[in-house]
């Protein structure tokens, strides 16, 4: 009986905390898509400018994870998560009274700060309380709130943008935002308890040492999971314009739709599966998935095709990130589960964010077949990327005394 109470995976704080994440992150998604457009609409922007005005949020979001992932031992998860959010909501009223686009993208770096605060204290909490043998399993479901939120926000902003205002995003977005305040506020959170044998004295906190900012542990992972981003974000940015090149923009729109279910469908039986049997069940076939996926999108002429690459990269790429945050998760002790968890986010935050700016350079020269060709290339360089760094020494690593 004591082996089922220590297991238990659904309790009432795991709940409020998919729910939190859930809500917080659709306040997110819902502007990232519209972002571009209000730039354009309201202050005359350039392309370029409006390109930064969606995607300068994320640049807020890596520095607070990197203050965060260290504050977070000593202000503790709740407090993150809280704070976090309470600053978000700060940030998406001054939406409200953003008056040029330099204050503009001021806003959206500080937006991006308050949501870095929250999910790194988010992810801590869930990390915190999820059973460390059912890791797998527990950041699978947790991490399905996200998903969801890829696909519902940008159908939420897009239909709010196109039926009824700009000022209806910002509505919308604080509504959400308050939501997930009152849904977190019953949430409890286990103490970080530091070990006496790894106390760091108050003078070495002051100087500048990088594991203050970065987990060792989570690094190999991370390092994966930011080459294999690079290649996700060239979907996330230019899907909607591949599909307009190729006459396919109906299917287009339904990218993310397909993308998501077969993400929710798979990714409960690839939780339990890493759990019993290792990453590398998981991980080796997502990762070849994700690369075929890629090539297929780089060959799409049929709306057949383009969504049988959407579901081929939800099994791949969708899987994938949930592997490799539970990995970050599983390798690091109990009281740095906040630096592993920003680690983790802040190398998938740069290659989201860095491969849009990279590839805008790079599609005028080979266009949006040969860009998602070359990324077919990149997911095969994370895959042996991922060989070298974990997969060829798992059973050392995940054997290894913490």
């Amino acid at each position: 009986m004591q082996k089922l109470k220590r297991d238990k995976l659904w309790t009432s704080d795991f709940i409020l905390v998919i729910l939190t994440n859930f809500t917080m992150a659709l306040s997110m998604y819902l502007l990232i898509v519209t972002m571009a457009n209000y730039a354009t609409d309201t202050f005359g922007s350039s392309t370029s400018m409006a390109g930064l005005a969606s995607s300068i949020f994320i640049l807020g979001a890596v520095f607070s994870r990197l203050w965060a992932g260290k504050a977070i031992e000593r202000i503790g998860s709740k407090k993150m998560l809280m704070y976090g959010i309470v600053f978000s909501i700060i940030s998406i009223s001054l939406y409200f009274v953003a008056n040029n686009i330099y204050f503009f993208l001021l806003v959206r770096v500080l937006h991006g700060i308050g949501m870095g605060i929250s999910t790194t204290g988010a992810g801590t909490i869930v990390a915190q309380i999820i059973p460390r043998t059912r890791s797998g399993e527990g950041i699978s479901y947790y991490s399905m709130g996200m998903v969801l939120t890829t696909a519902i926000g940008p159908l939420i902003g897009i239909f709010l943008m196109e039926n009824v205002s700009y000022l209806s995003l910002f509505i919308f977005s604080i509504i959400a935002g308050i939501v997930s305040l009152f849904v977190a506020i019953p949430l409890k959170a286990p103490k970080m308890e530091v070990p006496e044998a790894e106390e760091v004295p108050v003078e070495a906190r002051k100087r500048f040492r990088l594991s203050n900012y970065l987990e060792a542990n989570a690094l190999p992972i991370a390092f994966v999971t930011l080459i294999v981003s690079v290649a996700y974000s060239g979907i996330l940015s230019f899907i909607t314009s591949f599909s307009e090149e190729v006459d396919l923009v109906k299917a287009g729109s339904f990218y993310f739709l397909v993308y998501a279910i077969t993400i929710i469908i798979s990714r409960p039986f690839t939780g339990k599966l890493m759990d019993r049997r290792g990453a590398n069940m998981v991980t080796y076939p997502a990762l070849i998935l994700f690369a075929i996926g890629m090539f297929l999108l780089s060959q799409s002429t049929t709306a057949f095709l383009l969504l049988l690459a959407a579901g081929i990269n939800g099994l791949g790429y969708g899987n994938f990130q949930s592997i490799a945050q539970a990995l970050a998760i599983k390798l690091t002790p109990n009281h740095r589960l906040g630096l592993a968890n920003s680690t983790y986010f802040i190398f998938l935050d740069i290659g989201l964010g860095l491969g849009p700016f990279v590839f805008g350079f790079v599609v005028p020269y080979v266009g949006f077949k040969g860009l998602y060709l070359i990324l077919t290339g990149v997911v095969v360089i994370g895959l042996v990327a991922y060989h070298f760094l974990y997969g060829s020494k798992e059973r050392q690593l995940l054997h290894r005394p913490q």
